[in-house]
């Protein structure tokens, strides 16, 4: 659901879309000031922040036996728009808090509104070792959950830095897919909640390196090794390891509001203990962007909650609000995300726009003289949720002249494995059985659109 909004001053535009930006999103709505949420797209990370590339949560409440984040932002975007909130699937290019209404420039668009929630989250830290970019994606990744399941990992020794509770939740969920995996900490103790701490020393199948850093990668075409120095004595050694998974903190997403806005030391809004009005009047902060200690789920949840409860107090304070009046009481029923059922031979179909599975890729491969996109991806793979429906607005804006199938890696290994598919998502497009073009990772719509439509006919 995309929206234009040029023209009309917002009551409240939410930047950022994790829990702390749905949360507000579903509050600010249900108060009738029918909230613009700006999603993001790649800048400061995928849509849904960091909650998109975690396996099982665990410990958000109302789920006793767990869900996977992809599936619990899901579950939170479609509440938030089932009571009026309007996305903008786009970054924010700009914000400028110098003139009233504030001004922000997303997808083209100059919106305006009278109040801001900044729920814009944080980004993953880097080593920055010597060789990390010749080896990015071709060994080393910030997403073990996204990746883990590519065949170049499987059965392999692989390695996680960090020493919290990604780095170990990481770490134990690598062990179903590498033969051994180690865990690099540069202290002697873990940070990570006694629970995550307790599995991962009970686990055989991980060895924790104390007191380690890492030095640098090597290898060939993909990495092979890692180089691990002693930080108390200072001696090098070599470790074999087909895969390097960074969980080593974060940095707050607050480079659009750098000279505008109160930003601590290490670039976190500034707000007093337990509220979420930022130094500027009007602009309200949730989420990781202003929590530099806490940084769960629940706690971005809650104070989503709060800014967007600021917010309608402070619009209504100077009578800025204009609520809409809703035709019915109830809202329909929330859209949910359909899973596509993989494709068969009694359920082919030649002409289908978007199939899944083995089948349907070796048919439309051979048989069919359209482009064809082939998507790879896995169960837990949040970034696959948010390109996937992207790639779908696609296919369907091409009225029948492309055609697309989803590979789920996990269930194609072997094709995947042929493919040359080293992460997820990875995108292959295919005209008239030659690969044309390839993308690993969330890229724009557009770029998808307009390389399809420059192949020949």
């Amino acid at each position: 659901m995309s929206a234009d909004r040029s023209g009309q001053v917002e009551n409240v535009v939410i930047v950022g879309s994790g829990p702390a930006g749905y949360t507000a999103a579903i509050y600010a709505a249900r108060a009738n000031l029918q909230p613009l949420l700006i999603t993001g797209f790649q800048r400061g990370g995928i849509p849904g922040g960091q909650l998109m590339t975690t396996t099982h949560v665990e410990n958000f409440p109302g789920f006793p036996d767990g869900i996977l984040g992809p599936d619990l932002m899901d579950l939170m975007k479609a509440q938030a728009v089932r009571w009026g909130t309007h996305l903008l699937e786009a970054d924010a290019d700009s914000i400028d808090l110098s003139q009233r209404p504030f001004r922000i420039e997303a997808d083209g668009q100059t919106i305006l509104s009278h109040s801001v929630v900044i729920a814009t989250g944080a980004s993953a830290n880097r080593l920055g070792l010597p060789s990390e970019e010749k080896y990015w994606s071709s060994g080393i990744s910030a997403c073990a959950i996204c990746d883990g399941a590519t065949p170049q990992f499987r059965n392999a020794e692989l390695a996680v830095v960090g020493g919290g509770d990604s780095a170990c939740e990481e770490a134990v969920y690598l062990t179903k897919y590498g033969s051994h995996v180690h865990l690099i900490v540069r202290s002697d103790q873990l940070r990570a909640s006694a629970a995550m701490a307790d599995r991962v020393l009970a686990n055989p199948a991980i060895t924790v390196h104390w007191n380690s850093a890492v030095e640098d990668v090597s290898g060939n075409d993909w990495m092979e090794h890692l180089t691990l120095r002693d930080r108390t004595s200072g001696e090098t050694r070599t470790l074999e390891a087909r895969g390097l998974f960074y969980a080593i903190g974060h940095t707050p997403n607050t480079d659009l509001l750098s000279g505008q806005i109160e930003l601590d030391s290490k670039g976190y809004l500034v707000t007093a203990p337990g509220r979420p009005e930022t130094s500027l009047d009007g602009v309200f902060s949730a989420g990781d962007v202003a929590d530099a200690e806490w940084r769960q789920g629940i706690t971005a949840a809650g104070s989503g909650c709060q800014a967007a409860l600021a917010a309608e107090r402070w619009l209504s304070h100077h009578n800025l609000a204009t609520l809409v009046k809703r035709e019915a009481v109830e809202p329909a029923q929330a859209e949910r995300p359909v899973n596509v059922e993989v494709t068969t031979e009694s359920t082919f179909d030649p002409q289908g726009l978007w199939q899944k599975g083995s089948y349907a890729l070796r048919k439309l491969y051979h048989d069919s003289d359209k482009p064809l996109m082939v998507i790879y991806t896995s169960p837990t793979c949040g970034p696959c949720h948010v390109l996937k429906p992207q790639l779908q607005r696609v296919i369907n804006e091409l009225d029948g002249n492309a055609q697309a199938v989803v590979i789920d890696i996990d269930a194609d290994q072997q094709i995947a494995e042929q493919a040359g598919v080293s992460g997820t998502p990875t995108v292959q497009l295919f005209h008239r059985k030659s690969m044309v073009k390839q993308w690993r990772g969330v890229k724009p719509r557009s770029e998808f659109k307009s390389a399809i439509e420059a192949l020949p006919a």
